[in-house]
């Protein structure tokens, strides 16, 4: 039997469709070669050939159903980046403020398979997906490709998507007490014979992390949606799947134990190292993108106050604003004079005080404010922070080695 041969079947346990490929073996290397319509990857010695295919276009995923997709756009449409979309059952879209990017709708679990694959150079998924997918891929990959280094998360807080990847057991029954994964861990009745019987959708990060933790006796079941119905029909034991309220589980007569999270989630930006290095225009426009996303959430929690203060100086009326704790604004307050024209002349009494504040402590700033002087307070909502550089900016070009 070949290497291929014995890789191939000790991964076709695990329930993925199995890639179309092509492979030779000769005495001084072996090679694989996947292709797909726009990229081809090559693996000689075990090791990966960068290579990709030239293209003008950089090619978005985007998902393309349910509440992940509305969040999407709608962040995309804040940040000026609006998608247009001339038929809504195409899968192929725009986003005329980048004239070189072409948006590509798709399951989230697609992106990242065609980011890895050279399909798509950037995307936008839920962590989660990136964990299950990013490393599984197909089974010939789930063999080549140790880790996910192909694939570099640009932005780790879109804010939006949050959920959690948790182990759900019944409330009742033979679980009745038990609160922790510890406590499910030293139940006896779990054995070779009899192993705990888990419904999910990940079967990567489901036994990773049974391993992790010290569970032995643990057998999966592959399914997607309604896994909470899996118990009650008897057909598993618990389920790990992706909770944000936890209603449904509630509704479904199940409970999260103690030490259950798998991973925290939420919508990510993650790109392909390789499209980054090599791809023309990729690393600027992925540039844009993140500052454009950067400007618009750091804003996006934060007040633009402004009031008058009289004062003798800029700098005593300064010296009074930072004598405040919430009052100190990104860097510190800004201070200009208000000229007002008295018996004729031009005298500056009062001065203009502009800070930026957070917006759960807007009232505790208005109050500091006003018992330090100031009135006329005015507070305005913000679109955009810019930094000078976004410290996410240095971290990807620190990954890349650039």
């Amino acid at each position: 039997m070949s290497q291929f041969s014995s890789a191939y079947t000790a991964a076709s346990s695990v329930s993925l469709p199995p890639p179309s490929f092509n492979v030779s073996v000769s005495k001084r290397s072996f090679i694989y070669c996947c292709s797909s319509s726009q990229s081809r990857t090559t693996v000689v010695n075990g090791k990966f050939d960068g290579k990709i295919f030239e293209r003008d276009e950089i090619r978005f995923g985007l998902p393309s159903k349910g509440r992940m997709a509305g969040d999407t756009l709608d962040l995309l449409k804040d940040c000026q980046l609006s998608v247009k979309q001339v038929n809504p059952r195409q899968y192929v879209a725009q986003i005329p403020q980048l004239s070189n990017v072409e948006v590509w709708f798709q399951r989230p679990k697609d992106i990242v398979r065609k980011l890895l694959s050279g399909d798509l150079d950037l995307g936008i998924v839920g962590l989660d997906t990136v964990s299950e997918y990013g490393r599984n891929g197909t089974l010939l990959l789930q063999y080549f490709y140790q880790g996910d280094e192909d694939l570099i998360i640009v932005h780790d807080a879109l804010k939006y998507g949050d959920c959690r990847l948790s182990l759900a057991i019944p409330k009742y029954g033979i679980f009745e007490n038990i609160n922790s994964l510890k406590e499910l861990a030293q139940m006896p009745r779990w054995t070779i014979d009899r192993p705990l019987r888990v419904a999910t959708g990940f079967t990567y990060l489901g036994p990773k992390f049974m391993q992790e933790n010290g569970l032995k006796h643990v057998i999966f079941s592959t399914a997607d949606g309604a896994l909470e119905a899996a118990p009650a029909m008897g057909i598993a034991d618990a389920i790990l799947d992706l909770v944000s309220s936890g209603t449904t589980l509630r509704e479904n007569n199940l409970k999260e134990i103690e030490g259950g999270v798998v991973l925290e989630s939420q919508a990510v930006l993650v790109a392909s190292r390789k499209a980054l290095i090599q791809r023309k225009g990729a690393l600027d426009t992925t540039h844009e993108i993140l500052e454009r996303f950067e400007a618009h959430l750091r804003a996006a929690d934060q007040f633009m106050v402004t009031a008058n203060m009289r004062g003798s100086s800029a700098k005593e009326v300064a010296e009074r604003v930072l004598s405040q704790p919430s009052l100190s604004g990104l860097q510190g307050p800004t201070v200009s004079p208000v000229l007002c024209k008295r018996d004729g002349k031009v005298a500056a009494d009062y001065y203009a005080i502009v800070i930026c504040v957070p917006k759960k402590a807007l009232y505790k700033s208005v109050q500091q404010l006003r018992a330090i002087g100031g009135s006329g307070v005015l507070i305005s909502p913000l679109t955009y922070i810019f930094d000078e550089e976004t410290p996410r900016w240095r971290e990807l070009l620190s990954k890349l080695g650039l």
